[in-house]
C-alpha cells in the first residue's frame, strides 16, 4: 500500500475511533487519540509550504467521469437555488456577491492533478476556475484573517481552512470539469478544489466564503476527522 494512502487511512481510523470513544477527555483512550490528532495537525502544518506545488501531469490519463465518485449529504442531489450567487465577506475591506459570469470573467486557472479521498481511492480530472487568492485580492481580505470558512447549499455542508492552504496557487473555485461546466453530481455551479487537501475539505455547491480571525470546524471535522487534512 502506498505510504500516502496508508497515512490517509490511519487518519480516518483515528477520527472514527475518536467518535466511538465520544471524544471525552476523561477517557484515557479518547484523550490519547485527540492528542494524536493535534500532533498530526501540527506536523502537517509544519510540512506545508505555500510555494510548493503538487505534481501536475498533463499526460496523465483522466479518470472516466462515470468512475469519478461524487458525494453529497442531502437526501437528494442538490441543485442550485434560483438566483444563485457567491457571498464573500468576513474580514474583508470590500465584501462582495458574485454571480457565475463575474467569476468566469476573472483570470482562469486550469489544473490537472490527482484527487485523493480519505477512503483511499484517487482519481484524475481537469478543473477550471479562478484562484481563491484572486478572490481574496478582489475583496481586500484582511491579512489578520488566518482562516477561511466555506459554506454550501448541500444541507449546509461546510469546512474551514488555514489561510495559507486556501490561498495556495493550486486552490481554486472551480466552475468547470474536464472542459465543460460542472454537473450537479460534482458540485455545480461552483466548488472548492485544491491540490493540497483531501477530498472532504473541498466544499461543493458553494454559497459563502468568509475570512475569519479564528479557526472553526466543519461537517466532518466536527465528527472527528483531521482538520488540516493536507495531501
Amino acid at each position: 500500500m502506498p505510504r500516502s494512502i496508508a497515512r490517509r487511512r490511519l487518519l480516518a481510523g483515528i477520527g472514527a475511533a475518536s467518535l466511538l470513544a465520544g471524544c471525552d477527555s476523561s477517557h484515557p483512550v479518547a484523550a490519547f487519540l485527540k492528542g494524536m490528532l493535534r500532533w498530526n495537525e501540527h506536523f502537517e502544518s509544519l510540512l506545508f509550504s505555500s510555494s510548493r506545488l503538487a505534481p501536475v501531469s498533463p499526460a496523465e490519463d483522466l479518470t472516466p467521469e462515470q468512475a469519478f465518485p461524487s458525494y453529497f449529504i442531502s437526501d437528494a442531489m442538490p441543485f442550485p437555488p434560483a438566483g444563485w450567487s457567491l457571498k464573500v465577506g468576513g474580514m474583508a475591506a470590500r465584501p462582495a456577491v458574485f454571480n457565475l459570469e463575474q467569476l468566469k470573467a476573472m483570470p482562469r486557472t486550469d489544473l490537472r492533478v490527482r484527487h485523493h479521498c480519505v477512503e483511499g481511492w484517487s482519481a484524475v480530472a481537469d478543473w477550471q476556475g479562478v484562484r481563491l487568492s484572486e478572490i481574496a485580492r478582489t475583496v481586500g481580505a484582511d491579512p489578520g484573517a488566518r482562516y477561511v470558512e466555506f459554506r454550501s447549499f448541500d444541507a449546509n455542508y461546510w469546512s474551514s481552512w488555514d489561510r495559507a492552504s486556501a490561498l495556495h496557487p493550486q486552490t481554486i473555485l472551480a466552475y468547470g470539469m474536464n472542459g465543460h461546466h460542472l454537473y450537479p453530481d460534482h458540485g455545480a455551479p461552483l466548488r472548492l478544489y485544491s491540490a493540497v487537501k483531501l477530498g472532504y475539505k473541498m466544499v461543493k455547491y458553494l454559497t459563502e466564503i468568509n475570512f475569519l480571525p479564528n479557526r472553526t470546524g466543519g461537517y466532518w471535522e466536527n465528527q472527528g476527522y483531521d482538520w488540516f487534512a493536507g495531501v
